[in-house]
């Protein structure tokens, strides 16, 4: 969602983020859970909060 409305590739974040687009995918679709620095790398990519992007449910 948020990747979709800053009109980013995976590719795009994945460069941004310094890892896979593979890495990317696994995030989106639940596979992988990203470190605590990817995350809060990515909720400052997104300027929102970590909680935004992920929960424990």
């Amino acid at each position: 969602m948020y990747r979709g409305k800053y009109k980013m590739t995976q590719e795009d974040l994945s460069i941004k983020l310094g890892v896979s687009r593979q890495t990317i995918n696994s995030i989106e679709n639940n596979k992988y859970f990203p470190s605590l620095e990817l995350g809060l790398k990515l909720s400052k990519i997104f300027e929102c909060k970590v909680d935004d992007l992920f929960s424990l449910d």
